[in-house]
């Protein structure tokens, strides 16, 4: 069997959150993308989502060290692309949609969430809705360090 593909993924943003700034399961996405194991994809507004919660006074993270974490944690690794169409599949939190419309703008084969109204989903088309836990435990030849 020949090398395994990249598996490209849309993380929302409490997995971003949670991979970046703290240690525990979603925290091993960041070593998977490092490596070019997985390929985040991402769109405007979700790069943008991604700095406004990122400024939040909890986090107590000053503007360059939000520069840094988007510049060097997080854009190197990624893919941005552009959707071309607005989707209306999660009804409860219409803001959610901007993670399906990129996951199908960008061929994603996976959305990794920590959101209730996203994982209530399961999938969109053929693509999996699922958790940080999800993933890792549905791909074990990925390395989780």
């Amino acid at each position: 069997m020949g090398p395994r593909s990249v598996v490209r993924v849309v993380l929302d943003t409490n997995t971003v959150v949670s991979a970046l700034l703290f240690s525990g399961i979603s925290s091993k996405l960041v070593s998977l993308w490092q490596k070019g194991l997985i390929t985040p994809l991402l769109s405007r507004e979700i790069l943008d989502e991604y700095l406004r919660v990122l400024s939040y006074p909890k986090f107590d993270l000053s503007e360059g060290e939000i520069k840094e974490l988007i510049q060097e944690e997080i854009l190197p690794y990624a893919e941005v692309v552009k959707p071309k169409r607005r989707l209306r599949v999660v009804q409860r939190d219409p803001s959610d949609n901007k993670f399906v419309e990129c996951a199908v703008a960008g061929k994603a084969r996976v959305i990794i969430s920590g959101d209730k109204e996203l994982l209530s989903l399961g999938r969109y088309r053929q693509i999996r809705i699922q958790s940080p836990a999800q993933f890792l435990a549905d791909n074990p030849e990925l390395p989780d360090s």
